[in-house]
């Protein structure tokens, strides 16, 4: 059996090796410009009625924190901590979510384990 370019039978499947080159190119460039838009966004989660608020970037990194004063009960630091939690996680869930479908559009659903 004769094997033609790329080792395969009658040729490399699917057209020439610049081409498949050009797209590989095209979709890492796609995906770094995906990943720095999912680096820059911001999202901010609150708890409490907005009580505590933090605000978190795409780089998982907390850049600003908002606790109203009536959030401060020293009786009750335990609300304080699970407020506190809440508004943290509220920010990261939304940081996740934004991320998946920023790196979504730029692979076309394709999933892509590991990235984030």
């Amino acid at each position: 059996m004769s094997r033609g370019r790329g080792g395969f039978p009658g040729g490399f499947p699917g057209g020439n090796m610049q081409g498949l080159m050009q797209q590989a190119q095209k979709m890492q460039k796609d995906m770094q410009q995906a990943q720095e838009e999912a680096e820059a966004f911001q999202a901010e989660g609150s708890a409490g009625g907005g009580a505590v608020t933090f605000v978190v970037n795409g780089r998982h990194e907390v850049l600003r924190v908002a606790v109203k004063p009536e959030a401060v009960d020293p009786n009750d630091v335990e609300l304080l901590q699970d407020m506190i939690l809440a508004a943290v996680n509220d920010a990261l869930s939304k940081v996740r979510k934004n991320t998946e479908e920023t790196l979504a559009k730029a692979t076309g659903g394709m999933k892509m384990p590991g990235l984030f």
